[in-house]
Protein backbone atom coordinates (compact mmCIF):
# COMPACT_ATOMS: atom_id res chain seq x y z
CA UNK A 1 0.00 0.00 0.00
CA UNK A 2 1.44 3.49 -0.85
CA UNK A 3 1.92 6.46 1.37
CA UNK A 4 3.24 9.31 1.04
CA UNK A 5 3.81 8.86 -3.12
CA UNK A 6 6.05 6.21 -2.31
CA UNK A 7 5.86 2.03 -1.53
CA UNK A 8 7.44 0.42 1.24
CA UNK A 9 10.74 -1.52 0.94
CA UNK A 10 10.99 -4.60 -0.89
CA UNK A 11 7.88 -3.72 -2.61
CA UNK A 12 9.17 -2.27 -5.69
CA UNK A 13 7.68 -5.44 -7.90
CA UNK A 14 4.35 -5.64 -6.36
CA UNK A 15 1.01 -4.04 -7.74
CA UNK A 16 0.19 -0.45 -6.55
CA UNK A 17 -2.39 -0.83 -3.80
CA UNK A 18 -4.43 1.37 -1.46
CA UNK A 19 -5.70 3.64 -4.05
CA UNK A 20 -9.39 5.54 -4.84
CA UNK A 21 -10.28 5.29 -8.08
CA UNK A 22 -9.50 9.78 -8.29
CA UNK A 23 -5.77 8.57 -7.64
CA UNK A 24 -6.04 5.37 -10.31
CA UNK A 25 -7.75 7.51 -12.88
CA UNK A 26 -5.16 10.59 -12.24
CA UNK A 27 -1.98 8.19 -12.53
CA UNK A 28 -3.62 6.46 -16.43
CA UNK A 29 -4.37 10.28 -17.55
CA UNK A 30 -0.90 11.11 -16.66
CA UNK A 31 0.78 8.43 -18.15
CA UNK A 32 -1.33 8.69 -21.39
CA UNK A 33 -3.50 5.85 -20.86
CA UNK A 34 -7.22 4.73 -19.45
CA UNK A 35 -8.70 3.30 -16.98
CA UNK A 36 -10.09 0.10 -19.01
CA UNK A 37 -14.00 -0.01 -19.01
CA UNK A 38 -15.60 -2.68 -17.45
CA UNK A 39 -16.57 -3.47 -21.00
CA UNK A 40 -12.85 -3.96 -21.90
CA UNK A 41 -11.81 -5.60 -18.68
CA UNK A 42 -14.31 -8.41 -18.79
CA UNK A 43 -13.22 -9.11 -22.12
CA UNK A 44 -9.57 -8.77 -21.27
CA UNK A 45 -10.62 -11.25 -18.77
CA UNK A 46 -11.74 -13.46 -21.41
CA UNK A 47 -15.38 -13.70 -20.13
CA UNK A 48 -17.10 -12.52 -23.42
CA UNK A 49 -16.13 -15.57 -24.74
CA UNK A 50 -18.17 -18.89 -24.92
CA UNK A 51 -19.37 -20.84 -21.94
CA UNK A 52 -16.84 -23.48 -22.08
CA UNK A 53 -13.91 -21.07 -22.48
CA UNK A 54 -15.38 -19.10 -19.49
CA UNK A 55 -15.89 -22.90 -17.45
CA UNK A 56 -11.97 -23.22 -18.57
CA UNK A 57 -11.10 -19.89 -16.84
CA UNK A 58 -12.93 -21.38 -13.89
CA UNK A 59 -10.61 -24.39 -13.52
CA UNK A 60 -7.26 -22.89 -14.70
CA UNK A 61 -7.13 -19.71 -13.84
CA UNK A 62 -8.46 -19.26 -10.30
CA UNK A 63 -6.16 -22.49 -8.74
CA UNK A 64 -3.00 -20.24 -10.26
CA UNK A 65 -4.00 -16.95 -9.07
CA UNK A 66 -3.48 -15.00 -5.42
CA UNK A 67 -6.69 -15.62 -3.43
CA UNK A 68 -4.21 -17.00 -0.66
CA UNK A 69 -5.94 -14.78 1.89
CA UNK A 70 -2.09 -13.73 3.28
CA UNK A 71 -1.62 -10.23 0.99
CA UNK A 72 -0.68 -9.13 -2.12
CA UNK A 73 2.14 -10.54 -3.70
CA UNK A 74 4.74 -9.35 -6.65
CA UNK A 75 3.31 -8.84 -10.13
CA UNK A 76 3.77 -12.24 -12.15
CA UNK A 77 4.50 -14.65 -9.22
CA UNK A 78 1.32 -16.49 -9.81
CA UNK A 79 1.24 -18.53 -13.07
CA UNK A 80 -2.56 -17.54 -13.86
CA UNK A 81 -2.13 -15.40 -17.11
CA UNK A 82 -4.97 -15.70 -19.86
CA UNK A 83 -4.84 -16.84 -23.21
CA UNK A 84 -3.88 -12.81 -23.80
CA UNK A 85 -0.76 -13.01 -21.78
CA UNK A 86 -2.20 -11.36 -19.26
CA UNK A 87 -1.20 -12.12 -15.86
CA UNK A 88 -3.43 -11.22 -11.95
CA UNK A 89 -6.33 -10.23 -13.52
CA UNK A 90 -8.14 -12.91 -10.69
CA UNK A 91 -6.67 -12.05 -7.31
CA UNK A 92 -4.11 -10.35 -6.44
CA UNK A 93 -5.51 -6.59 -6.31
CA UNK A 94 -8.81 -5.94 -7.45
CA UNK A 95 -8.61 -3.75 -10.12
CA UNK A 96 -10.47 -0.09 -10.74
CA UNK A 97 -12.21 0.08 -13.97
CA UNK A 98 -13.73 3.28 -15.56
CA UNK A 99 -17.17 2.72 -15.22
CA UNK A 100 -19.91 4.79 -12.57
CA UNK A 101 -22.04 2.34 -11.18
CA UNK A 102 -24.98 2.86 -8.12
CA UNK A 103 -22.91 3.40 -5.55
CA UNK A 104 -20.14 4.73 -6.92
CA UNK A 105 -17.08 2.52 -9.76
CA UNK A 106 -16.82 -0.70 -10.94
CA UNK A 107 -14.11 -2.62 -9.50
CA UNK A 108 -13.27 -6.34 -11.00
CA UNK A 109 -11.54 -8.74 -10.20
CA UNK A 110 -11.33 -10.04 -6.92
CA UNK A 111 -8.04 -9.67 -4.17
CA UNK A 112 -6.18 -11.75 -2.15
CA UNK A 113 -8.47 -11.85 0.44
CA UNK A 114 -11.55 -12.29 -1.20
CA UNK A 115 -13.27 -15.60 -2.14
CA UNK A 116 -12.47 -16.78 -5.79
CA UNK A 117 -15.93 -16.67 -7.33
CA UNK A 118 -15.09 -12.31 -7.12
CA UNK A 119 -12.82 -12.86 -10.31
CA UNK A 120 -16.50 -13.50 -12.19
CA UNK A 121 -18.57 -11.55 -10.17
CA UNK A 122 -19.03 -7.29 -10.56
CA UNK A 123 -18.48 -5.00 -7.89
CA UNK A 124 -18.86 -1.33 -7.14
CA UNK A 125 -16.98 0.78 -4.11
CA UNK A 126 -17.19 4.24 -3.45
CA UNK A 127 -14.93 6.48 -5.87
CA UNK A 128 -13.22 7.24 -2.47
CA UNK A 129 -12.31 4.03 -1.06
CA UNK A 130 -8.83 3.27 -0.17
CA UNK A 131 -8.61 -0.14 0.96
CA UNK A 132 -5.55 -1.89 0.63
CA UNK A 133 -7.02 -4.62 -1.51
CA UNK A 134 -8.01 -1.70 -4.63
CA UNK A 135 -5.23 -1.50 -7.29
CA UNK A 136 -5.57 -0.58 -11.17
CA UNK A 137 -4.36 -1.36 -14.62
CA UNK A 138 -4.20 0.89 -17.60
CA UNK A 139 -4.90 0.17 -20.79
CA UNK A 140 -4.39 2.18 -24.06
CA UNK A 141 -7.16 2.35 -26.77
CA UNK A 142 -5.73 2.17 -30.51
CA UNK A 143 -8.51 3.82 -31.56
CA UNK A 144 -10.60 5.70 -29.02
CA UNK A 145 -12.94 7.78 -31.16
CA UNK A 146 -14.38 4.79 -33.15
CA UNK A 147 -15.28 2.87 -29.61
CA UNK A 148 -18.86 2.69 -29.03
CA UNK A 149 -19.81 5.54 -26.36
CA UNK A 150 -22.22 3.15 -24.52
CA UNK A 151 -19.19 1.26 -22.99
CA UNK A 152 -18.00 3.97 -21.26
CA UNK A 153 -21.35 4.87 -20.11
CA UNK A 154 -22.63 4.35 -16.32
CA UNK A 155 -22.78 0.04 -15.73
CA UNK A 156 -26.15 -0.44 -15.19
CA UNK A 157 -27.21 -3.24 -12.96
CA UNK A 158 -29.96 -5.40 -13.84
CA UNK A 159 -33.56 -4.57 -12.74
CA UNK A 160 -33.63 -4.73 -8.73
CA UNK A 161 -37.42 -5.59 -8.19
CA UNK A 162 -38.45 -3.40 -4.70
CA UNK A 163 -39.19 -6.49 -2.47
CA UNK A 164 -40.36 -4.42 0.14
CA UNK A 165 -43.84 -3.28 -1.69
CA UNK A 166 -44.50 -7.12 -2.56
CA UNK A 167 -47.04 -9.43 -0.53
CA UNK A 168 -46.68 -13.19 -0.02
CA UNK A 169 -49.68 -15.67 -0.59
CA UNK A 170 -52.12 -16.48 2.23
CA UNK A 171 -51.11 -19.29 4.39
CA UNK A 172 -54.15 -21.81 2.28
CA UNK A 173 -52.26 -21.04 -0.50
CA UNK A 174 -49.13 -21.70 1.09
CA UNK A 175 -49.97 -25.00 2.26
CA UNK A 176 -50.45 -26.38 -1.23
CA UNK A 177 -47.14 -25.18 -2.08
CA UNK A 178 -45.52 -26.97 0.66
CA UNK A 179 -46.78 -29.89 -0.29
CA UNK A 180 -45.15 -30.11 -3.73
CA UNK A 181 -42.53 -31.25 -1.89
CA UNK A 182 -43.61 -33.94 -0.01
CA UNK A 183 -42.49 -37.71 -1.12
CA UNK A 184 -42.10 -41.07 -0.24
CA UNK A 185 -39.51 -42.22 2.66
CA UNK A 186 -38.25 -45.03 0.34
CA UNK A 187 -35.42 -47.34 1.56
CA UNK A 188 -32.48 -44.65 1.39
CA UNK A 189 -29.71 -47.64 0.36
CA UNK A 190 -27.29 -45.69 2.04
CA UNK A 191 -23.14 -46.44 1.16
CA UNK A 192 -20.07 -45.20 2.58
CA UNK A 193 -18.29 -45.23 -0.54
CA UNK A 194 -14.95 -43.58 0.51
CA UNK A 195 -13.27 -42.70 4.12
CA UNK A 196 -10.49 -40.31 3.76
CA UNK A 197 -9.07 -39.61 7.30
CA UNK A 198 -5.41 -37.77 6.04
CA UNK A 199 -6.90 -33.85 7.03
CA UNK A 200 -6.06 -33.00 9.97
CA UNK A 201 -8.83 -31.63 11.44
CA UNK A 202 -11.70 -34.16 10.07
CA UNK A 203 -12.56 -37.53 8.36
CA UNK A 204 -14.61 -36.79 5.00
CA UNK A 205 -17.04 -39.55 4.31
CA UNK A 206 -18.09 -40.00 0.55
CA UNK A 207 -21.72 -41.31 0.92
CA UNK A 208 -24.54 -41.95 -1.78
CA UNK A 209 -28.24 -42.88 -0.90
CA UNK A 210 -31.31 -42.88 -3.30
CA UNK A 211 -32.68 -39.72 -3.87
CA UNK A 212 -36.39 -39.04 -3.39
CA UNK A 213 -37.28 -38.91 -7.50
CA UNK A 214 -36.56 -41.33 -10.42
CA UNK A 215 -33.89 -43.86 -10.13
CA UNK A 216 -31.47 -41.94 -9.33
CA UNK A 217 -28.30 -41.59 -6.52
CA UNK A 218 -27.57 -38.56 -4.09
CA UNK A 219 -23.62 -38.46 -3.62
CA UNK A 220 -22.89 -36.09 -0.62
CA UNK A 221 -20.05 -35.24 1.62
CA UNK A 222 -19.67 -35.78 5.16
CA UNK A 223 -16.96 -33.99 7.30
CA UNK A 224 -16.95 -35.31 10.73
CA UNK A 225 -14.59 -33.25 13.09
CA UNK A 226 -11.50 -34.48 14.80
CA UNK A 227 -11.24 -32.95 17.74
CA UNK A 228 -14.69 -33.17 19.18
CA UNK A 229 -17.25 -36.14 20.60
CA UNK A 230 -20.39 -37.80 18.88
CA UNK A 231 -22.69 -37.22 18.62
CA UNK A 232 -22.23 -33.99 15.97
CA UNK A 233 -24.23 -30.89 15.61
CA UNK A 234 -23.96 -30.94 11.49
CA UNK A 235 -25.08 -27.87 8.85
CA UNK A 236 -26.09 -28.56 5.93
CA UNK A 237 -24.41 -26.76 3.22
CA UNK A 238 -25.87 -25.12 -0.04
CA UNK A 239 -23.07 -23.99 -2.05
CA UNK A 240 -22.71 -21.04 -4.57
CA UNK A 241 -23.15 -21.50 -8.45
CA UNK A 242 -19.76 -22.06 -8.61
CA UNK A 243 -20.54 -26.14 -8.37
CA UNK A 244 -22.63 -25.86 -11.04
CA UNK A 245 -19.34 -24.77 -13.32
CA UNK A 246 -17.32 -27.33 -11.61
CA UNK A 247 -17.83 -30.92 -13.16
CA UNK A 248 -15.82 -32.81 -10.87
CA UNK A 249 -15.99 -34.30 -7.38
CA UNK A 250 -16.03 -31.05 -5.24
CA UNK A 251 -15.32 -33.24 -2.28
CA UNK A 252 -11.75 -31.94 -1.53
CA UNK A 253 -11.32 -29.11 -4.00
CA UNK A 254 -10.14 -26.06 -2.07
CA UNK A 255 -13.00 -24.59 -3.16
CA UNK A 256 -15.28 -26.06 -0.88
CA UNK A 257 -13.66 -26.67 2.05
CA UNK A 258 -12.60 -22.69 2.42
CA UNK A 259 -16.41 -22.12 3.20
CA UNK A 260 -16.36 -24.44 5.78
CA UNK A 261 -13.21 -25.67 7.11
CA UNK A 262 -13.49 -23.34 10.06
CA UNK A 263 -16.51 -25.61 11.27
CA UNK A 264 -15.32 -29.01 11.51
CA UNK A 265 -11.89 -27.24 13.23
CA UNK A 266 -14.40 -26.18 15.37
CA UNK A 267 -15.82 -29.20 16.23
CA UNK A 268 -18.86 -29.40 14.11
CA UNK A 269 -19.77 -31.42 11.20
CA UNK A 270 -20.67 -30.54 7.71
CA UNK A 271 -23.11 -32.74 5.43
CA UNK A 272 -22.36 -31.23 1.71
CA UNK A 273 -24.98 -33.21 -0.84
CA UNK A 274 -24.45 -32.86 -4.10
CA UNK A 275 -27.68 -31.45 -5.60
CA UNK A 276 -29.46 -31.85 -9.17
CA UNK A 277 -27.66 -30.60 -11.62
CA UNK A 278 -24.51 -29.22 -10.10
CA UNK A 279 -20.91 -31.24 -9.86
CA UNK A 280 -20.86 -34.78 -11.18
CA UNK A 281 -24.83 -34.74 -11.16
CA UNK A 282 -24.64 -32.07 -13.81
CA UNK A 283 -27.52 -32.98 -16.39
CA UNK A 284 -27.92 -29.62 -17.93
CA UNK A 285 -28.27 -27.13 -15.24
CA UNK A 286 -27.13 -23.88 -16.04
CA UNK A 287 -26.47 -21.03 -14.18
CA UNK A 288 -29.61 -18.95 -15.58
CA UNK A 289 -31.76 -21.50 -14.63
CA UNK A 290 -30.81 -21.84 -11.45
CA UNK A 291 -30.95 -18.61 -10.23
CA UNK A 292 -34.95 -17.53 -9.57
CA UNK A 293 -37.17 -17.29 -12.86
CA UNK A 294 -39.97 -17.24 -14.35
CA UNK A 295 -40.26 -20.82 -15.30
CA UNK A 296 -41.33 -23.95 -15.16
CA UNK A 297 -38.26 -25.78 -15.03
CA UNK A 298 -36.91 -23.93 -12.51
CA UNK A 299 -39.48 -25.06 -10.17
CA UNK A 300 -38.41 -28.43 -11.04
CA UNK A 301 -35.10 -28.01 -10.20
CA UNK A 302 -36.27 -26.42 -6.50
CA UNK A 303 -38.28 -29.63 -5.98
CA UNK A 304 -35.47 -31.61 -6.94
CA UNK A 305 -32.87 -29.67 -4.63
CA UNK A 306 -35.13 -29.85 -1.86
CA UNK A 307 -35.93 -33.22 -1.61
CA UNK A 308 -32.06 -33.89 -1.93
CA UNK A 309 -31.96 -31.92 1.00
CA UNK A 310 -34.21 -33.59 3.01
CA UNK A 311 -33.23 -36.79 1.85
CA UNK A 312 -29.76 -35.87 3.41
CA UNK A 313 -31.42 -35.77 6.82
CA UNK A 314 -33.25 -38.61 6.49
CA UNK A 315 -29.80 -40.13 5.64
CA UNK A 316 -28.23 -38.55 9.15
CA UNK A 317 -31.12 -39.52 11.50
CA UNK A 318 -29.43 -43.19 10.18
CA UNK A 319 -26.71 -42.01 12.63
CA UNK A 320 -25.45 -42.69 15.94
CA UNK A 321 -23.08 -40.05 15.85
CA UNK A 322 -25.08 -36.96 14.54
CA UNK A 323 -27.23 -35.24 16.64
CA UNK A 324 -30.45 -34.37 14.78
CA UNK A 325 -32.07 -32.22 17.40
CA UNK A 326 -29.02 -29.50 16.41
CA UNK A 327 -29.41 -29.06 12.56
CA UNK A 328 -28.72 -26.12 10.52
CA UNK A 329 -28.74 -24.63 7.23
CA UNK A 330 -25.59 -23.00 5.79
CA UNK A 331 -26.20 -21.12 2.63
CA UNK A 332 -23.41 -19.04 0.45
CA UNK A 333 -24.49 -16.64 -2.31
CA UNK A 334 -26.76 -18.99 -4.53
CA UNK A 335 -26.98 -21.56 -1.78
CA UNK A 336 -28.26 -18.03 0.59
CA UNK A 337 -30.87 -17.54 -2.33
CA UNK A 338 -32.23 -21.27 -1.68
CA UNK A 339 -32.41 -20.67 1.91
CA UNK A 340 -35.16 -18.06 1.92
CA UNK A 341 -37.13 -21.46 0.64
CA UNK A 342 -35.49 -24.69 2.07
CA UNK A 343 -35.81 -23.81 5.95
CA UNK A 344 -39.41 -23.23 5.06
CA UNK A 345 -40.39 -26.50 4.58
CA UNK A 346 -37.93 -28.71 6.17
CA UNK A 347 -39.11 -28.60 9.80
CA UNK A 348 -36.24 -30.77 10.80
CA UNK A 349 -33.80 -27.42 10.94
CA UNK A 350 -32.99 -25.12 14.04
CA UNK A 351 -30.94 -23.10 12.57
CA UNK A 352 -30.38 -20.53 9.31
CA UNK A 353 -27.22 -18.97 8.12
CA UNK A 354 -27.49 -17.28 4.86
CA UNK A 355 -23.94 -15.80 3.56
CA UNK A 356 -24.52 -12.96 1.27
CA UNK A 357 -28.09 -14.37 -0.11
CA UNK A 358 -31.11 -12.67 -0.68
CA UNK A 359 -33.47 -12.11 -2.85
CA UNK A 360 -32.40 -12.40 -6.90
CA UNK A 361 -35.31 -12.47 -8.80
CA UNK A 362 -38.91 -13.57 -9.19
CA UNK A 363 -40.35 -16.90 -9.52
CA UNK A 364 -44.02 -18.66 -10.51
CA UNK A 365 -45.70 -17.95 -7.36
CA UNK A 366 -45.50 -21.81 -5.92
CA UNK A 367 -41.62 -21.47 -6.10
CA UNK A 368 -41.43 -17.92 -5.64
CA UNK A 369 -39.06 -17.41 -2.41
CA UNK A 370 -41.66 -14.46 -1.48
CA UNK A 371 -44.26 -16.56 -0.22
CA UNK A 372 -41.47 -18.67 1.85
CA UNK A 373 -39.77 -16.35 4.15
CA UNK A 374 -42.42 -15.51 6.38
CA UNK A 375 -42.52 -19.21 7.10
CA UNK A 376 -39.45 -19.42 8.38
CA UNK A 377 -39.87 -19.12 11.99
CA UNK A 378 -36.28 -20.22 13.13
CA UNK A 379 -33.21 -18.23 14.08
CA UNK A 380 -31.75 -16.69 11.00
CA UNK A 381 -28.15 -14.69 10.80
CA UNK A 382 -27.39 -13.40 7.91
CA UNK A 383 -23.98 -11.76 6.63
CA UNK A 384 -24.14 -9.57 3.30
CA UNK A 385 -22.17 -6.62 1.82
CA UNK A 386 -23.04 -3.20 1.99
CA UNK A 387 -21.72 -2.44 -1.62
CA UNK A 388 -23.44 -6.09 -3.43
CA UNK A 389 -24.53 -5.28 -6.65
CA UNK A 390 -27.19 -7.69 -7.31
CA UNK A 391 -28.40 -7.14 -3.53
CA UNK A 392 -29.27 -3.34 -3.12
CA UNK A 393 -29.71 -3.43 1.22
CA UNK A 394 -32.96 -1.37 0.85
CA UNK A 395 -34.65 -2.80 -1.78
CA UNK A 396 -33.87 -6.80 -1.21
CA UNK A 397 -32.06 -7.41 1.83
CA UNK A 398 -33.51 -4.99 4.11
CA UNK A 399 -37.28 -6.85 2.89
CA UNK A 400 -35.93 -9.94 3.06
CA UNK A 401 -35.19 -9.48 6.79
CA UNK A 402 -38.36 -8.03 7.57
CA UNK A 403 -40.47 -10.90 5.55
CA UNK A 404 -38.50 -13.39 7.99
CA UNK A 405 -40.96 -15.12 10.34
CA UNK A 406 -38.40 -15.38 12.41
CA UNK A 407 -39.19 -13.43 16.17
CA UNK A 408 -36.87 -10.09 16.18
CA UNK A 409 -34.98 -11.26 18.69
CA UNK A 410 -33.61 -14.32 16.79
CA UNK A 411 -32.81 -13.00 13.63
CA UNK A 412 -29.76 -10.66 13.04
CA UNK A 413 -28.23 -8.87 9.42
CA UNK A 414 -24.66 -7.79 9.87
CA UNK A 415 -23.82 -5.45 6.63
CA UNK A 416 -19.83 -5.15 5.67
CA UNK A 417 -18.28 -2.28 3.89
CA UNK A 418 -17.87 -5.18 0.99
CA UNK A 419 -19.56 -6.24 -2.07
CA UNK A 420 -20.86 -9.56 -2.93
CA UNK A 421 -18.48 -11.19 -0.02
CA UNK A 422 -17.87 -11.42 3.76
CA UNK A 423 -14.34 -11.10 5.48
CA UNK A 424 -14.06 -14.61 6.22
CA UNK A 425 -12.54 -13.88 9.73
CA UNK A 426 -16.21 -11.85 10.45
CA UNK A 427 -18.24 -15.49 8.78
CA UNK A 428 -16.23 -17.24 11.53
CA UNK A 429 -16.60 -15.03 14.32
CA UNK A 430 -20.54 -14.41 13.74
CA UNK A 431 -21.29 -17.92 12.37
CA UNK A 432 -19.77 -19.86 15.48
CA UNK A 433 -21.02 -17.06 18.53
CA UNK A 434 -24.56 -17.65 16.67
CA UNK A 435 -24.58 -21.55 16.99
CA UNK A 436 -22.90 -21.28 20.30
CA UNK A 437 -25.89 -19.50 21.05
CA UNK A 438 -28.49 -21.06 20.05
CA UNK A 439 -26.79 -24.84 20.10
CA UNK A 440 -24.26 -24.99 22.53
CA UNK A 441 -20.81 -25.36 22.04
CA UNK A 442 -19.67 -28.74 20.50
CA UNK A 443 -18.79 -32.37 22.70
CA UNK A 444 -15.21 -31.96 23.55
Amino acid sequence: TWEASDYPDGQDEYPVSGVSWYEAAAYAEYAGKSLPSGWHWWSGAGFFIDSWMRNHYYSNIIPFSNFNGRGPEPAGKFQGVNMFGAYDMAGNVREWCFNETEAGRAIFGGAWDDAEYMYSSGSQLPPFDRSSKNGFRCVQYIDRENIPEVVFQPSQSRKITDYSKLEPVSDDIFRVYKNQFLYDKTDLDAKIEERDDSPDDWIRETITFNAAYGNERVIAYLYLPKNSAPPFQTLIYFPGVGAIQIKKDLGNQRWVTWFIDYLMKNGRAVMFPVYKGTSVRNDGLTIDMSNVNRSHQFTEWLIAWTKDFSRSIDYLETRSDIDTTKLGFLGWSWGGEIGAVIPAVEERLKVNILVVGGFTGRAYPEADPINYIPRIKIPVLMLNGRYDLWRPYQTNLKPFYDLLGTPEEDKRLRLYETDHYVPKSEMIKETLAWLDKYFGPPNK
